[in-house]
Formats: structure tokens, sequence, C-alpha cells
């Protein structure tokens, strides 16, 4: 089942990076394994467009073809994908293994080998059957089925940031700090390209802290590095039929939320604080056999962390300090969720980089082009376009083609009352007017923000000849 679903996920080879392969979505992720010969625009993903001439020149069918770059991911795919994540979240409750899969495709990583894909890390390779049955793996196949959709209904990202993006985003829901995340990671693309089991962390090794330090020294990260990241142990369980480790259930764990059972290492497994930190403090001073008693998890290298010395400093910090740990753990995060990855662009880019400030068709395509034809015809200088509004961010791929003429489904913004817009003629109303005006608009139930319901000038009329009418009848 595992090899039939990473069959699945292996997206279409392209044979060289040729400008329609540059054009396709990303899930041709072949085309991706070369470097991008044009600077992209951060975070943005370029669509074809009418090329940048004039629609006389345009029109005298002088063959002009314009190629475009695009990043690796679509940003606006990625900002859509990390709201459905959100969603995800609130009904299976699968923040641990979530995290546990970015963590996992990253955590390959080897600084001392500089070719990509072979040096491992965040590449999307976890997805391939080659690397999902690795034992550190048992159990992530859950992860895939979970993540799966939400990679079918945006086809513009690659499987590498989806599973960081998927990470980072279930640290931030559960309560965790914001991870400065950056994306544009390419995928591998073919199971050949996994790296060698053998690479992830082992929790009962013979000697806790120099494993630690053997596998994530390896990756390049320090001993404060390793501290923090253990603390995302703060969520999850272990399941004796996945890792080997745990208990069937606790009293925590035997009624879930989401699937119930399994060993967890703090009370409140779904929220992200230093909870582990306080708690390995305390059970670390027990004995192995009190320990083994207890409903919270104590794995060897969980009580590493407070027997060795260099380890202990950190530890004991962050079980005192929880915005120090926060802002440590942010950090290492950030650091290992880029492990050996590529990007493109070569310097990624942010979902939360503030766009508002470049021109509107800056927003959705690269300026530069490369124009395959004979040189132009000099185009017109074109009329300036007024600035448009900052696009929202979207919840899903549909509200990214909102525009500004349906407000995004906003309601519209009413017209406030300024009495100057009634004066009669080219005559301006005095104060003393105006104010009385005001006040019989407001006493008709209008108000400066909310237009009346019904015609003001018009029941003005009607009183009046109500009052003429009655008027005529006591005269006569």
């Amino acid at each position: 089942m595992a090899e039939r679903l990473a069959a699945s996920l292996l997206p279409a080879a392209s044979p060289s990076p040729s400008p329609s392969a540059r054009r396709a979505t990303v899930a041709a992720a072949a085309a991706a394994s070369f470097p991008s010969p044009c600077s992209a625009r951060t975070g943005l993903r370029l669509r074809s467009r009418q090329p940048l001439l004039s629609q006389k020149a345009a029109g005298r069918g002088r063959g002009v073809r314009v190629v475009r770059c695009m990043a690796a991911s679509d940003a606006a795919q990625l900002k859509g994908a990390r709201e459905d994540i959100k969603e995800l979240l609130k009904t299976t409750y699968c923040h641990p293994i979530l995290v546990r899969l970015g963590w996992h495709d990253s955590g390959t990583y080897d600084k001392n080998i500089e070719e990509w894909p072979q040096r491992g890390g965040a590449d999307g390779s976890l997805r391939f059957d080659a690397e999902l049955s690795h034992g550190a793996n048992a159990g992530l196949i859950n992860a895939l089925k979970l993540i799966q959709p939400i990679k079918d209904k945006y086809p513009g990202i690659t499987y590498a940031d989806l599973f960081q993006l998927a990470s980072a985003t279930a640290i931030e829901e559960a309560g965790g700090p914001k991870i400065p995340m950056k994306y544009g990671r390419v995928d591998v693309t073919a199971a050949e390209q996994c790296p060698p089991e053998g690479r992830l962390p082992d929790a009962g090794p013979h000697d806790p802290a120099e494993h630690l330090r053997e596998v994530f020294y390896r990756m390049g990260l320090d001993d404060k590095e390793i501290v923090a990241l253990s603390g995302a142990h703060t969520l999850g369980r272990a399941r004796p039929d996945r890792s080997g480790w745990g208990k069937p259930e606790t009293k925590y764990t035997k009624d879930g939320p989401g699937e119930p059972g399994g060993q967890s290492w703090t009370v409140e497994w779904l929220k992200f604080d230093n909870s582990y930190f306080k708690d390995m403090k305390f059970l670390s001073q027990l004995p192995s056999e009190e320990q083994k008693e207890q409903d919270l998890l104590v794995l060897p290298t969980d009580a590493a962390l407070f027997e060795d010395p260099s380890f202990k400093v950190y530890a004991e910090k962050y079980a005192e300090d929880q915005e120090a740990f926060f802002k440590d753990y942010a950090e290492a995060h950030a650091k290992l969720s880029d492990l050996g990855a590529k990007f493109d662009p070569p310097e990624g880019f942010s979902l939360d980089d503030d766009m508002s400030a470049a021109p509107a068709d800056e927003k959705t395509e690269e300026a530069i082009s490369f124009v395959a034809a004979a040189p132009p015809p000099v185009a017109p200088e074109p009329e300036p376009e007024p600035a448009a509004e900052p696009t929202p961010e979207p919840v899903a791929a549909a509200v990214a083609t909102a525009t500004s003429d349906d407000n995004n489904g906003a309601a519209p913004q009413l017209e406030p009352f300024v009495a100057a817009k009634y004066s009669y003629g080219k005559r301006e109303l005095s104060e003393s007017m105006k104010q009385k005006i005001r006040a019989e608009y407001e006493g008709f139930g209008g108000s400066p923000d909310k237009p009346m319901q019904s015609n003001y000038f018009l029941n003005i009329m009607i009183l009046i000849a109500g009052l003429a009418f009655l008027t005529s009848l006591v005269g006569n």
C-alpha cells in the first residue's frame, strides 16, 4: 500500500529545462532540478502573459514569444495550503505526526556531502516507499494520507515545502512560537534519490548523549539546538506498535483526543509549551525502574538532557524560562527545515513578506522576460496605472482569484453624509444650515456613516405638501 501511495505522489518527469517546462506547474518537478535562469520575484509563482508590447505592435504578427520563470512553489497556493492545514489540525489533532513528517524529511541531511540530493535533507524524498519504509519512519504513511488531499488541491507547491509548512503550522497552532520559515524547496523526482537508512536518531542508544551529538552534529546543529528541538516532545505520544517505546495507553491518552492510546511525554500533549522540560527535570531524577511506572514517558535520550553537563545548562534554562525556549526553538526549527534543501529562487521566499509596495503587475508576474524573436519595435511608454490594493491572504485557492471589483466578498463601503453635496447649484450652504440639515437628516434615521432607508428630500416634499393641504382645509 505504501508503494502504491508513494508511486501516486511521484511527479511527472521532464527530460530538460525547456521553456514549456518552466511555464508548467511545479508538479513537473524534474525541470526544477536545473538552476533557474532568471531571478524570480520573491514569493511569487510566475505565469505567462501577453508580451510587454503595445497591442498595436502585437497585432502586426511579429511572432514575439515571451518565456517566464517561476519559483519552485506558488506563494498563493502555499498560503491556501496553510489554511487547509489549520482546518485539518482542528478536526484530526494530528499536530505531532505532522511535526515528525517535516523533521524526518529534513533530518537525513549530511553536511559532509555537498551534492544535492545525495546530501539528504528537506527535499520531499520521504514520500517514496524506499525512505518511508525506514525503521525510524514507522507510522508516517498516516501523515502522508492526511496531507495528500491538500497536495492534490494545490498542485503548484512541492512536497518538500508542504512537509515543512505542515510541521511549522502544527507547532504554531498548538500554541508554540512563530517559526521564521522560508519556502521554494525543490523536490527530488525518483526513489533512487532517497538517502540511505540510519541517518535519523535512535531513541535508545548505548550512549544517548553522544548519539544525539553524532546525529545532530552531522546535520550542523549544536548542543543548544539539540536541547531546544528536543522540547518538541511536549507534543505527541510514543506507541509500542510503531516505535517499540511507551505504553499502549495511559490515563492521559486513553480517551484521545484523536486516536486514543500511546504514552505521552507531557500531560497536555497537544499543547506546545515548556512543560516537557519541567516534567523531564522531575522524572529524570527518579530511578529508571520508577520512571517506567510513571504515566509520562522518559526515553534515554530525554533523560540525557539533564544528565549531560552541556545539555543540562539549556534544559534547566528552558524549564524556568518559556520565552527563552520559544525563541531558541523557533530558530532551531527554521534551521532544521532548511537543511539540505535546494531553493528556487536560491534565496527562498517568505509567506509573510509585505508585497503591498509592488506595482499591481509585479505582484502576479515577473517583470523580466526573455523575448525569442528579432528586436521588437519600441513600445510606447504606458500610462501609469493606479496602484492596486494589497491582495488579502487567501484561505483556499479560489480566494486567490478575487479582485478589487468584488471587494473580495466584503460588504460595500457606504458613503458618509456630506451636507455640502446637497447645496443648491454651486452655492455653498452656511454652517448653520449644514448643521440644521444634518440634525433633520439624523432625525429621520440617517447618520454620517449610514444612508437612510428612504429618500430624505422626498420625505421633506411630502411633509410640505401635507402641511399645504392641511392649511387649505383650515382656510376653507
